[in-house]
């Protein structure tokens, strides 16, 4: 199959091409939701356009847990059907994108006294297993007190009673993104980062369309759509509102933190599920190449958005869960190479405990010629997508069709295989081969460098700039802005409140 080309030329192109005839649909947001509705739209050949105001994956979707997950957690809250449907994306996942998405076997070390004993583990996994149908990568194995000290020799002895492993799976979340935008570029789609709404469109009361302005130039085009998609997740009541200035709040925002420290340090030896010593969540330590990810918080979030961020009190609660289970390892805050934040677009609830609030998702016609997708997660994003493009058809009056979103196979992400810190050839890559348009483009999304260095990349900013220039055309003072924006979303993103 002959790619699409996927490069600054490409998407100037698509920018332009937003002016010209009416889509079927427009979406608003480049996340994982975004881009996967985006593929599933072209492969049913609907005429679609995906727009992101930033990057492919920037928001939310470059900033979970990296985990492909049947939600064992879930089982607590009963929601059994979310913990099916996980377990069969999550077995779609592992098939269709093999390089992107791979099994990883978690280590739940129990206690005595734990807020979740022995038995209950055993019980939870059993029903696992079986709203996965069996079909894991493997079962899970309830471990003596012998056989998990084998496999975390780190991990603290001190009223140890066993515990268990079971599998669930690992991913990139950023490349797994971009891999369904360049999906639906090689479908048909026009697929356009750097691209901000500006206006939502509309004709006698319905949306059509809407104005959106290049963020690299200052142009604004209009663009024309039988429905407009909203899939900008923590942003999507401020999308809606521009349909319905009267539109009710939709999402409520969690925060989930996260922070990397080296592996070696951490002493895990693969991933491990854990209870907070303090109030009983469930987390996650997890490894990641050189690194381990400790996370994540869940609290709920009222700041701006744009300028979410860990704070010390974030660090000092994932640190201590880690060293309560990893005793040894004595991690502190000068361990932390990278702390990180993004928000949840939940569906808004009354509940009071953030982690009470359901992980479903909701789709609906928030104004005639708009849906508005909320909540979710990366694991069935595949599945939001498909029922998102089914209610699509039912608006436009299309008859119903279907994409084999579940059967083809991604290409081959070759990025993967290439040695970063060597960056030349990693950084034209990305400007040639994957839209990356900005230096955090490629230092926070395509390479992922920023989450594995403790300048988070802005010692080799002005390199990488200079490797981008002569693509991009850019001027030496353009070059000079471009290292400068990104120390700007260094701190953004990074820095530790």
């Amino acid at each position: 199959m002959t790619r699409a080309p996927f490069n600054a030329a490409a998407r100037s192109e698509s920018f332009d091409a937003l002016a010209g005839e009416p889509f079927d649909l427009l979406i608003i947001g480049g996340g994982i939701t975004g881009a996967g509705t985006a593929r599933d739209a072209a492969m049913r050949g609907l005429r679609t356009a995906l727009i992101d105001r930033d990057d492919f994956a920037s928001g939310t979707s470059s900033r979970s847990s990296r985990l492909i997950h049947g939600g064992l957690r879930y089982l607590e809250h009963g929601e059994f059907h979310l913990v099916f449907e996980a377990s069969r994306e999550r077995r779609t996942l592992l098939r269709i994108a093999p390089g992107l998405v791979h099994p990883l076997r978690f280590t739940w070390p129990v206690y005595r006294g734990a807020r979740v004993p022995r038995w209950k583990l055993r019980a939870a996994l059993i029903l696992y297993d079986a709203l996965a149908m069996f079909r894991n990568i493997e079962r899970h194995r309830m471990r003596t007190t012998a056989e998990i000290e084998a496999l975390e020799p780190l991990v603290r002895r001190d009223g140890l009673v066993g515990g268990a492993t079971y599998f669930d799976a690992g991913t990139n979340d950023a490349r797994l993104t971009l891999a369904n935008a360049r999906a639906a570029a090689d479908a048909g789609a026009l697929v356009v980062n750097h691209a901000a709404l500006r206006a939502i469109v509309t004709e006698r009361g319905a949306v059509r369309g809407a104005e959106v302005q290049c963020a690299l130039t200052g142009r604004t085009v209009r663009v024309a759509a039988r429905c407009v998609v909203n899939a900008a997740g923590p942003w999507s009541d401020a999308v809606r509102q521009l349909a319905d200035p009267r539109a009710k709040i939709g999402v409520r925002g969690t925060k989930g933190t996260h922070i990397s420290v080296p592996r070696v340090a951490a002493g895990n030896i693969e991933a491990m599920a854990i209870t907070h010593p303090r109030d009983g969540r469930v987390m996650f330590i997890l490894p990641s190449g050189e690194f381990t990810i400790i996370g994540t918080t869940d609290t709920d979030y009222f700041g701006a958005l744009d300028q979410v961020r860990a704070t010390h009190e974030d660090v000092t609660y994932l640190l201590e869960a880690a060293n309560h289970y990893l005793p040894a390892a004595a991690l502190g805050a000068g361990d932390v190479v990278a702390a990180w934040a993004g928000i949840r677009p939940l569906v808004a609830s009354n509940a009071i405990n953030t982690a009470a609030v359901s992980r479903e998702h909701a789709i609906t016609l928030t104004a005639r010629g708009m849906l508005t997708v909320t909540g979710g997660k990366l694991t069935t994003y595949r599945l939001m997508a498909q029922q998102i493009v089914d209610r699509v058809e039912r608006v436009i009056g299309r008859a119903h069709r279907t994409a084999p979103t579940d059967e083809i196979p991604f290409a081959p992400d070759e990025a993967l295989m290439l040695d970063v810190s060597n960056f030349t050839p990693a950084v034209a890559r990305a400007v040639n081969e994957e839209m990356a348009l900005t230096v955090s483009d490629v230092l926070i999304r395509r390479l992922q460098l920023a989450y594995e260095l403790r300048d988070h990349g802005l010692s080799v900013a002005p390199a990488v700039a200079r490797l981008m220039a002569p693509a991009l055309k850019w001027s030496a003072e353009q070059e000079k802005d471009a290292v400068s924006r990104y120390a700007r979303d260094v701190e953004r993103i990074f820095a530790i409140e």
